[in-house]
């Protein structure tokens, strides 16, 4: 699949989560498999204004690419100027993103995220002023519309495609839905129909076979996976294992457990013990979700803040699942 001039070795693409897709995160899908690594949401005034935790979020490992970054914003000026500053200059920054689907209550009072698509003429000159500065090809995340009275996720896409942009990413629910619900794979199926462009699939794919139907029954390009990550990188490689014809294989306990740790271990490379301990709490809980007993780790582990002793507790636990 390409995207742009940019070659992606499969179709299957880590979605950006805020707080998740950090660059350990990320390094580890690519590993398993990711055709494509998107970075947590990026303010375009953050790096306008060059805040330095912004500008942290924007940190890249050469072994993640290909990797988009995502911005996300609502003045077209100050993101152009973003774009030609700040993004262009950056060889190891592969696509441009911009978020207009985030449904957080704190991004869209700003009109950023979802709130664009009550404003499709702001749409337009965003990415009219992007896609002209942008020397990396520029993509745009959107959903289906505001709520299901104002549905402009096709109109958007159309908007996208005369403008140069070179894929959208569609999650098949409304701002007003946020993550409930199911999500519409009819609409998405009418955004491929209606643009040339490649047309990414997203929402609802959490096992593996959930993203060979989509893309069967959506005729899209590619899928996202988001939420069907967390704790799952193995869902990439299980996807690609299928889409050759090997059938599916699910990771063992050993597995499991022993990326939970190798997880543990670079994030604390990556940002200290104190803050990666911290972190890891919630990469621990998705990582054993639904294994015996597993509640009662994790509520041990989020009274820790010692790698060792976070490790000494996950391997405990292995020979535990072992037993059963």
């Amino acid at each position: 699949m390409n995207i742009g001039r940019v070659y992606l070795k499969t179709n299957v693409i880590l979605a950006p989560m805020a707080g998740v897709t950090d660059r350990v995160f990320r390094t580890i899908c690519r590993e398993m498999g990711a055709g494509l690594v998107v970075s947590e949401m990026v303010s375009s005034k953050g790096l306008y204004y060059e805040d330095r935790n912004t500008i942290d979020l924007t940190n890249i490992a050469q072994d993640e690419r290909p990797i988009s970054l995502q911005i996300f914003g609502s003045d077209p000026d100050i993101m152009a100027e973003v774009v030609e500053r700040y993004i262009n200059p950056r060889e190891d920054i592969d696509i441009l993103d911009i978020n207009m689907g985030c449904p957080t209550p704190k991004i869209v009072k700003n009109g950023d995220g979802a709130a664009l698509l009550k404003d499709l003429r702001l749409v337009r000159q965003i990415l009219k002023k992007v896609v002209r500065v942008s020397n990396k090809p520029v993509t745009v995340k959107i959903r289906m519309g505001w709520d299901k009275n104002h549905l402009t996720g096709i109109e958007v896409a159309k908007i996208a495609e005369e403008e140069g942009v070179s894929a959208i990413t569609v999650h098949g629910r409304t701002r007003d839905m946020f993550y409930s619900g199911q999500a519409d794979w009819d609409f998405i199926k009418e955004v491929k129909k209606s643009v040339a462009i490649p047309v990414i699939g997203n929402g609802d794919v959490f096992e593996p076979m959930d993203a060979i139907n989509m893309m069967e029954y959506t005729g899209c390009d590619g899928v996202a996976i988001g939420r069907g990550a967390l704790g799952n990188p193995w869902i990439f490689k299980r996807i690609a294992l299928i889409q050759e014809g090997k059938g599916d294989l699910e990771p063992t306990y050993d597995e499991i457990i022993n990326m939970a740790i190798r997880h543990l271990n670079m994030l604390c490379m990556d940002k200290g013990e104190r803050v990666a301990v911290k972190e890891m709490r919630k990469h621990i809980a998705w990582y054993i979700r639904g294994l015996k007993n597993s509640n009662k780790v994790k509520n041990e582990i989020n009274h820790i803040n010692s790698r060792d002793e976070v490790e000494r507790i996950l391997l405990d636990y292995l020979l535990e699942l072992n037993t059963f």
